[in-house]
């Protein structure tokens, strides 16, 4: 009979570690991760710009292979 106690125990802490939230210090986290300000985490993302820098080589293979089915 001790096994209804223990599955439901198991189950209460499943459901606590689940939905357990904890309030983050985000000031604390940018001190230890060392960025300077929020200016500077917004300058090192990639801009679309890059993107298409980095995928133009394959536009000339797109090309050629996106009519391949259309000669039926």
């Amino acid at each position: 009979m001790g096994r209804g106690r223990q599955k439901a125990k198991a189950q209460r802490q499943a459901r606590d570690i689940k939905y357990y939230s904890p309030s983050t210090d985000l000031s604390a986290l940018q001190r230890e991760l060392g960025v300077p300000s929020d200016r500077h985490a917004q300058d090192t993302g990639r801009n679309d710009s890059s993107y298409d820098d980095d995928y133009s080589d394959y536009d000339e293979l797109t090309k050629k292979y996106s009519g391949e089915g259309e000669d039926d």
